[in-house]
């Protein structure tokens, strides 16, 4: 058949090709429309990702206070059920030397030197060294999120624990600043303890300090003990509630982890009466009893 005079004639294969490509582009809208999907997406994903995380450190919280406690119990049984004291200071006397400072976690000597772990009461019991990101450590209170105690290590700062001791009832001898005020308690045998089940151990504590937080290997009770006086509220108390993440310490429902004197470990969700304003610090509770000083009701009121 003849070609028409002035009419050209395309190859149906190029017609093809040509619209194929153009149903293959992506117009400015669609484009727009995507990114717009892929923004929602991800602000879906951020927080189930951030929930992760924080699930995970609480997970290896509770797995540290276990093995600590584990560690306390073992201790007890190697010393005829007493349990571990919370610090011990030893010195020539009379001599003028700095004296040595042996803790739960680890000891020093003066207020130059190094900590040493391996001196520690629970050192030769638990499998793991004094170091950042440790057995001592909570991993939801890394080093650098809080200043370092105690106050002799202020020139030479190290990480020692963010894990608070009960020391104020299962040592009361062996608790520097509060020993002449409540030493003439009993230092407790495991076998000795009332409630177990309840009795706070270790826990998750910090000190509420600005602009940093202060760790505190102690686990103060919410109320405090001075003789010829008896009780009175704790103006520095240093359970930290400090996980949950931040949606919950924005709604003051951050989770403080406690391993109690059973062995066992638990959870609790901090009611807004138990913190110090400003802080996800406190008690759990707003008196001693059960947690802390089981016996408070004994001791001498005056």
């Amino acid at each position: 058949m003849m070609q028409e005079a002035g009419v050209r004639l395309v190859h149906p294969r190029g017609v093809k090709a040509r619209a194929s490509k153009a149903a293959r582009a992506f117009t400015l809208i669609e484009l727009l429309v995507c990114l717009c999907i892929i923004a929602v997406l991800v602000g879906l994903l951020i927080p189930g990702l951030s929930s992760a995380r924080e699930s995970a450190r609480s997970a290896m919280c509770l797995s540290n206070q276990r093995q600590m406690s584990i560690a306390w119990q073992v201790y007890a049984d190697t010393y005829r059920d007493y349990a571990v004291p919370y610090n011990v200071s030893t010195g020539p006397l009379g001599s003028g030397a700095p004296s040595t400072n042996t803790y739960w976690w680890g000891s020093f000597t003066g207020p130059d030197s190094m900590v040493i772990p391996e001196t520690g009461f629970l050192s030769r019991f638990i499998d793991s060294t004094l170091n950042i990101r440790s057995v001592y450590e909570c991993p939801s209170q890394p080093w650098g999120t809080y200043s370092a105690q105690p106050d002799a290590l202020a020139a030479n700062p190290q990480p020692t624990s963010t894990y608070g001791y009960n020391g104020f009832y299962l040592s009361p001898s062996r608790v520097p600043g509060y020993s002449s005020e409540i030493g003439f308690r009993p230092w407790r045998r495991t076998a000795d303890i009332r409630t177990p089940s309840s009795l706070f151990v270790f826990a998750d504590a910090m000190l509420p300090r600005a602009p940093l937080l202060r760790n505190s290997a102690l686990l103060d009770p919410p109320q405090l003990y001075m003789r010829g006086y008896g009780w009175y509220q704790n103006e520095s108390p240093t359970t930290s509630f400090r996980h949950g993440g931040n949606g919950a310490a924005k709604r003051g429902q951050g989770r403080v982890i406690t391993a109690r004197a059973d062995g066992s470990v638990h959870s609790i969700v901090a009611k807004p009466e138990w913190l110090v304003p400003g802080f996800m610090i406190g008690s759990v509770g707003t008196t001693n009893d059960p947690h802390y000083v089981p016996d408070a009701a004994e001791w001498p009121a005056n």
